[in-house]
């Protein structure tokens, strides 16, 4: 994330008493819940602890107060003998006229010259272009009537833009209620395109650049939005990660529509892999939701790693030879080495990473992540997988979580709002499970595929998808894709001692290899909680 100097200090502690009355949130709206963090504290479990009771804490009204509470800004006093680039307020007055005189005097405050949208001397957006020297190169920062800066707001964003050759920089935002208090803070990702496609989370609370023309081109009430998707097509913006902006009102996010993919949309042939071990069952409802599913061209690799129950050697002897291909591999399980070897024979110009215990509920669900693997900028992509009782079990994976990697959103009703409905909503993400992943079969091979090695279980597809990464195939996370996954179902839990030695070999590859002890997810925050699978505030 960009840095400034504008840096949120801790005060000495915060309140005591907004403290106690977080935790009296917390404790009388999930009692039970609060009591099994407690009892982890006391028995000295500090990691589990705390990942129980950041979720709790967070979701309490006072817990931005308490954040706010515990913060400083420190800004660094501007040197005079700088050249600072000029920044002039749009401030769009057609909504909140009673509000406007706030704005102004908070642009004064800040000594930055406003033109009103919608006065005697502007009345309309292009003819505030011709109001003012565009010689000097001027930063436009759109604002509606009622916004107000933070103290430093504009000093922070002259530092962030310094020396940079972008044309748009944007910052956290918060609402104010109608007391006057902040509440409802926006933490937001560094830049993510595809989010933005359903969620301008940069209009209200960004500055860019952009010429005369530009303006005079624009008319009507979305003017200010129009302005910023023009400048988001010259260059990636700069992310300053601090409250800049308090706001009467933000952009909602608009959940898509399904895609509407067909079998005779144009689509690469797909290699379905599918390792296994016994538990005829879940192999069953996982091959049965394959067979239903709306592919043109589709492979199916069943790789049986030491099967013994006569129920399942029977099923996997009495599978289709035409639609299935069964892989014998026998071993310790690797999940890394199980679908190498399968990716190695694979026809297919995708591969679907599909675990067995995964339930299939519609039928366009792989042509829907199919279309998404196709983009050139596109690594792995991940669907959203709910738990057999409907509540979120994966929509994309954070880094740092826990000093490791997890789940956002984990346990979340796809119905309910959490964190502006980014669970519902394309976006690009550092990581997803493998439980179903689907990736371009040359991009898999050109990164070595999964590493057997270092990641035999556990976190094979975070590494994998970091290497895809890296090398400009991003991650993608798409809820339009829905399937069931009952997680762990037929492996198992790691409760036994060389399970347990295996996963604390892997965590540390991971911390080693990516730095998910002490770094923060470009696609998170770091004033959101490292110990919660949600989106809270970090206490």
């Amino acid at each position: 994330m960009q840095s400034n100097e504008a840096d949120q200090a801790p005060k000495g502690g915060g309140s005591r008493w907004l403290t106690l009355s977080v935790h009296l949130d917390a404790a009388l709206a999930y009692p039970r819940a609060y009591l099994i963090a407690s009892w982890w504290s006391l028995r000295g479990k500090r990691l589990r602890a705390r990942s129980q009771f950041a979720p709790l804490l967070g979701r309490s009204e006072k817990a931005y107060r308490l954040w706010i509470d515990r913060q400083e800004r420190v800004t660094r006093p501007v040197d005079a003998g700088e050249k600072q680039p000029p920044i002039v307020a749009l401030v769009d007055a057609t909504a909140g006229q009673g509000f406007l005189a706030d704005t102004l005097r908070s642009l004064k405050a800040e000594g930055l010259p406003a033109l009103v949208i919608g006065s005697l001397d502007a009345p309309t957006i292009a003819q505030a272009a011709q109001t003012f020297d565009w010689g000097e190169g001027a930063w436009l920062m759109p604002l509606i009537a009622g916004d107000v800066l933070a103290p430093g707001a504009a000093a922070t964003y002259r530092r962030a833009i310094a020396g940079s050759e972008t044309g748009i920089a944007y910052a956290d935002d918060d609402l104010s209620d109608a007391a006057g208090r902040r509440i409802a803070p926006h933490f937001k990702p560094d830049w993510n395109s595809e989010l933005f496609r359903h969620f301008d989370y940069l209009t209200g609370a960004c500055i860019i650049q952009a010429s005369p023309a530009a303006l005079e081109s624009l008319s009507g009430e979305d003017w200010a939005s129009r302005l910023v998707a023009q400048a988001v097509r010259v260059g990636n913006p700069i992310h300053i990660p601090h409250v800049l902006h308090h706001r009467r009102s933000r952009p909602h996010p608009y959940v898509p529509m399904a895609l509407g993919v067909t079998a005779c949309e144009d689509l690469p042939p797909a290699s379905v892999i599918v390792p296994t071990r016994n538990r005829v069952d879940l192999l069953r409802s996982c091959l049965e939701g394959l067979a239903k599913t709306d592919y043109p061209d589709l492979e199916i690799i069943v790789v049986d790693n030491d099967s013994d129950d006569p129920a399942t050697l029977a099923y996997l002897a009495g599978l289709d030879p035409a639609r299935h291909r069964v892989l014998r591999h026998p071993g310790p399980f690797n999940f890394s080495t199980l679908n190498n070897r399968a990716a190695a024979e694979a026809r297919g110009r995708l591969l679907c990473l599909l675990n067995n215990d995964i339930e299939v509920v519609e039928p366009g669900w792989l042509a829907t992540m199919a279309r998404q693997a196709m983009r050139e900028n596109v690594g792995a992509v991940g669907a959203r997988l709910l738990y057999p009782d409907g509540r979120i079990q994966h929509a994309g994976v954070v880094l740092g979580v826990g000093g490791a990697a997890a789940h956002a959103h984990r346990l979340l009703h796809p119905d309910e709002e959490g964190y502006f409905r980014r669970h519902a909503l394309p976006q690009f993400v550092s990581a997803v499970t493998a439980a179903c992943l689907v990736v371009a079969r040359d991009r898999f091979l050109a990164v070595g595929g999964l590493d057997e090695q270092n990641f035999a279980v556990a976190f094979n597809d975070v590494d994998l998808c970091m290497r895809l990464n890296h090398r400009g195939w991003q991650s993608f996370y798409e809820p339009r894709a829905t399937l069931i996954h009952h997680e762990s179902v037929s492996r198992g839990f790691d409760r036994d001692r060389d399970g347990a030695a295996r996963l604390a070999g892997e965590l540390d590859a991971l911390k080693s290899f990516w730095g998910t002890g002490v770094g923060v997810d470009p696609y998170h925050h770091p004033q959101l909680s490292r110990f919660s699978e949600h989106f809270v505030v970090g206490l």
